[in-house]
């Protein structure tokens, strides 16, 4: 009778240790990059040694609690493990923290964006998972606090428990108020912390509607004279970050299409400069570092975006206008109305629809790259009799998750019909299939196509005055370009306006398609640094337009 006592005892407190277990790691696991996968590594919860003292002290004053109370303490730890996991692996695959009050918005555009992109299979896993995991998270917590509960009704093990959380409460402080304590145990963040941080994050949002306020925007008085006659392209490339020129296994793999890319700008009597700068956004948000560049306010939240979107400012589109420039925005991922067209002053804008494009879908918005340059080229650019043109285009295909990246074609008037590839090359492009544990290799294949089907436009408008900006909106997300990567993209100037690329050059640029760190400067302040490269102050100017508050979009 004895040994049977003795293999319950053990049995009872292996439970109860495995019961802690869980427990503790599932408030403290990291995240397995570049998966959405999590690993532990044996950190301690200083929640869960509150909650045992919560529940020895209860226990004994109250009685141990009843199977609802225990289902619904249990479903709120499940709400802490969601948090912990938004708070581990956001900074790792997106890049940075998330921010629930304006990145809740985004949420049905990216799962569009996955099923559009992802297998039956893989949809339908994912969808069981949501399903399943919580139910059987809730089910197995359920267990783990059962097995403390029934503890707590033995004195030997009720003792051991509260001498564990006292030790481990005081230690957690010990800690944190003075450097020289033991820094082993480690303690993980409290996930409350998270949350208390999100509902910071809200009380201030909430609290500064209407309180922000801008200051003045840079000059506009360029005169332009070092670029006028010639067309302007602004292309940001989609996610186009230093990552591409800094990760050794990236920078290898695009060394030969970028080698083609300058033989492309040599080849047709350009020149190309280059430099870094700092973005205001990181792995997505892409209008943010737009709305910096075009108009020299930087927005790195939507707060500054949506009260500067209610302003009437002078804008590098505006500029452009006031000297005679023709101003359009290509935009093939547009397919609904963009009141933002408005601020920017743009004389025509062609979405997605009025691109018509009927060609083979590639990605999330159908359209590859290459038929947007030979659309905008078949409607503007070899137009007879026209004025010069400033062309707004950020392109789509470098979007994540990067695959299924078009094939290329040589033959540019073909791009433009409806068979615009051979079947064949259709389907090696539709057999692709995003990687969602490495997405560097679909990153380094989407950029590729970007240099290729920009340095064949290039050649097949070898004759044409062009001024080419190309420039990143933002690093690819933290899946991509690795946990504490810098806001870092890369600008190339291409152009056969050698007084231009000298500017350009005493501003801080290098010749050549590789730019060098450190940055020249973050992405608003490139504003003023192009405008001097494109010509001079004006003598006499015409009034710019003044902050002038109107309704805010948002209302």
């Amino acid at each position: 009778m004895a040994g049977v006592s003795n293999r319950s005892g053990r049995w009872r407190w292996t439970a109860l240790a495995a019961a802690l277990v869980v427990l503790d790691a599932s408030l403290t696991f990291n995240n397995l990059w570049p998966t959405p996968g999590v690993s532990w590594n044996g950190e301690l919860s200083v929640e869960l040694a509150v909650c045992v003292l919560a529940m020895a002290f209860g226990s004994r004053w109250f009685g141990p609690p009843s199977r609802p109370m225990l289902g619904l303490v249990a479903a709120l730890w499940v709400l802490l493990v969601v948090g912990r996991y938004g708070e581990v692996t956001a900074p790792a695959l997106y890049g940075r923290q998330i921010n629930l009050y304006w990145d809740a918005r985004h949420v049905s555009a990216v799962a569009a964006m996955l099923v559009r992109v992802a297998s039956v299979w893989a949809i339908f896993l994912a969808l069981a998972a949501a399903a399943l995991i919580p139910f059987l998270l809730h089910a197995v917590l359920r267990w783990a606090f059962g097995r403390v509960t029934d503890a707590m009704g033995r004195l030997r093990e009720r003792r051991a428990l509260v001498l564990l959380a006292s030790v481990a409460v005081l230690w957690f402080v010990g800690q944190r108020l003075d450097n020289r304590f033991p820094a082993v145990p480690r303690f993980s963040t409290p996930v409350t912390q998270t949350y208390a941080r999100q509902a910071r994050l809200l009380a201030r949002e909430l609290a500064s509607r209407g309180a922000v306020t801008l200051g003045p925007g840079p000059s506009f008085d360029s005169d332009l004279a070092r670029v006028r006659g010639a067309d302007v392209f602004l292309i940001f490339v989609e996610s186009y970050g230093a990552v591409s020129f800094d990760r050794p296994e990236f920078a290898d793999r695009l060394a030969a299409s970028r080698a083609r890319l300058e033989a492309d700008i040599r080849a047709t009597g350009r020149g190309v400069v280059s430099a870094y700068v700092e973005s205001p956004t990181f792995g997505g948000a892409s209008w943010l570092a737009h709305v910096s560049l075009m108009s020299g306010i930087e927005a790195r939240d939507e707060d500054t975006n949506v009260l500067l979107m209610s302003q009437k400012r002078d804008t590098l589109v505006t500029t452009f206008a006031r000297h005679g420039y023709r101003t359009v925005a290509v935009m093939p991922g547009l397919q609904e109305d963009w009141p933002e067209g408005g601020f920017y002053g743009f004389d025509d804008i062609y979405g997605n629809k009025r691109l018509e494009y009927d060609g083979p879908p590639f990605g999330w918005w159908s359209i590859p790259d290459q038929f947007t340059i030979a659309r905008l080229d078949a409607l503007e650019v070899a137009r007879q009799a026209r004025p010069p043109v400033f062309v707004f285009f950020p392109t789509i295909g470098t979007h994540t998750p990067f695959t299924p990246t078009a094939p290329y074609q040589p033959d540019w008037a073909r791009v433009l019909t409806k068979r615009p590839y051979d079947q064949t090359d259709v389907d090696r492009a539709w057999d692709q299939v995003p990687d969602w544990l490495n997405l560097g290799p679909s990153y380094v294949q989407a950029l590729s196509y970007a240099y290729t089907s920009l340095g064949g436009y290039l050649r097949l408008r070898g004759d044409r005055d062009f001024i080419m900006i190309l420039i990143g909106d933002h690093q690819p997300p933290a899946a991509v370009s690795g946990g504490l990567a810098p806001w870092d993209v890369p600008v190339h100037v291409i152009a056969s306006r050698k007084d231009t690329l000298v500017r350009l050059r005493a501003h801080g640029f290098r010749s050549g398609l590789s730019p060098a760190h450190p940055v020249v400067t973050r992405m608003h302040q490139l504003l003023p640094v192009l405008l001097d490269a494109f010509g001079e102050p004006e003598k006499s100017t015409q009034p710019v337009f003044q902050a002038e508050s109107k309704a805010r979009l948002r209302d």
